[in-house]
């Protein structure tokens, strides 16, 4: 099912689905998830002063195609559960942050790395909204946001 860019999935008509499977896909395979470990990072961003708008128009990233917004954050350890719940209302979920290239932070003792992820279509707008709201998220749990990242399939 395809998502919208706050993540809420998007019901596709009976033409469009018929259309996908004619294309020799379907509405859920079109879709990447966010432990997909075939996505590639399109887009990233470490740099709180840079735009989205400015990152995303000079990356690889296809705008009318699906994508997985990722956010690296460093938290407490003993805030991991309340983050991961906090983010899965709006619709994310813990990926695997070892891997994630990311700034090396000297977080101290007791911090750690947690990666959030979801499926949702991207734009600069959204983009931004979001950066904001894992802002928020992060300084609510003593944490701090490194980056984002948007994945999506390799080009064909």
């Amino acid at each position: 099912m395809a998502r919208d860019l706050n993540g809420h999935p998007v019901e596709t008509g009976g033409l469009q689905r018929l259309f996908g499977r004619l294309r020799g896909g379907s509405a859920a395979a079109s879709e990447p998830a966010p432990g997909d470990p075939d996505l590639v990072v399109v887009a990233e961003c470490f740099d709180d002063t840079a735009a989205a708008s400015s990152v995303l128009a000079d990356s690889a990233w296809r705008e009318p195609d699906q994508a997985v917004l990722r956010h690296l954050l460093v938290v407490p350890s003993e805030q991991l559960e309340a983050v991961a719940e906090t983010a899965a209302q709006d619709g994310y979920e813990v990926v695997d942050a070892d891997g994630i290239d990311g700034p090396d932070v000297e977080s101290g003792p007791g911090m750690e790395r947690v990666a959030l992820a979801r499926t949702q279509l991207v734009d600069a707008l959204h983009c931004s909204q979001e950066r904001s709201r894992m802002a928020g998220l992060g300084a609510r749990h003593d944490g701090t946001v490194l980056g984002w990242q948007v994945l999506q399939r390799p080009e064909s």
